[in-house]
């Protein structure tokens, strides 16, 4: 048997169906793994229950889908220019540069006004392949990083993928923090604060989105239960919104909402889709979602955007 609540495994034996039959609403067990593994296809039957017992319920947890942040995606209209859909910004490492190149060319492909990647001086060729209308901005100090983040015009920025877990990379997330833009941590710039997370959470707002995958959560919280609990218990502690990766990645904010995504396909499994991933999120906070809902728009569409990104 499988629990609604977390997809767990009662008494230690489940069958794999081939279809499961629920009634009213899917439940958080047939997404969450192992659940989602043995559930099959997932048919919600109508029984009769009406919608506004919804409104009575007031449920805080929701299947990730366009439904609950579609109405808030950026439109342009024949007066737009570019600065209308944000500036974003993401920091390059000095080695392994593909995975900040993949996340700057999704913050292009999911609507960003402007990207620019900012990385040392001795990797600009290098970065300057990305795309065309990526910027690339040679900085070779935590000062110069200051002075690219005074301009008011850049308002997100991505630092994490491929930074190396570094003292230069965590002042470089404290910059960003104390900047007062809008943040997508990943990766190395979660892991460099594994000492010391406090320090992280206490310069953490709502404006922040944490993309960590299990590994990272670990180092940094340690909430017991199911993934579901885990990332709400982490959103509430650290004031930001948190993606937590996987088959069934959960994204959580800080006031108890929970998206749990269903669409993930087995071929994420593969290197580069949290960049992308990370790279969306930006995007869509550069063009001033906010982080629960760019966080849960780039989710879903990470899996039918990755082969092409």
């Amino acid at each position: 048997m499988v629990a609604g609540d977390d997809g767990a495994v009662l008494g230690g034996v489940a069958m794999a169906a081939h279809l499961t039959v629920t009634f009213f609403r899917k439940k958080p067990g047939h997404l969450l793994l192992p659940g989602r593994a043995l559930c099959g296809e997932v048919a919600v039957a109508d029984i009769g229950i009406p919608d506004a017992a919804l409104e009575e319920i007031g449920p805080t947890v929701a299947e990730n889908h366009p439904a609950l942040w579609a109405g808030r995606l950026p439109r342009r209209h024949l007066g737009s220019h570019k600065y209308d859909f944000g500036h974003a910004v993401i920091v390059g490492g000095a080695v392994l540069t593909g995975a900040a190149r993949l996340a700057a060319r999704a913050a292009l492909r999911v609507g960003a006004g402007l990207v620019s990647l900012a990385c040392p001086p001795a990797t600009v060729a290098v970065y300057a392949q990305a795309s065309p209308s990526v910027i690339t901005l040679p900085m070779a100090s935590i000062a110069d990083f200051r002075i690219l983040l005074s301009d008011p015009r850049k308002n997100a920025v991505l630092i994490g993928p491929g930074a190396g877990v570094s003292a230069a990379t965590r002042r470089q997330v404290e910059a960003a923090l104390g900047a007062g833009k809008a943040v997508v941590l990943d990766a190395d710039a979660l892991t460099c604060f594994a000492d010391r997370p406090r320090e992280l959470f206490q310069a953490l707002s709502g404006r922040c989105v944490l993309t960590p995958h299990e590994g990272e959560f670990a180092r940094l919280f340690r909430g017991q239960g199911d993934k579901l609990a885990r990332a709400r218990a982490a959103a509430a502690q650290s004031g930001a919104a948190i993606l937590l990766k996987g088959a069934d990645t959960v994204i959580a904010a800080a006031d108890g909402r929970a998206a749990i995504n269903g669409n993930a396909p087995p071929t994420l499994a593969t290197a580069g889709s949290g960049d992308v991933l990370s790279g969306f999120a930006l995007g869509l906070m550069a063009q001033g979602l906010p982080g629960f809902d760019a966080a849960c728009a780039a989710s879903w569409r990470v899996p039918s955007s990755i082969w092409t990104s």
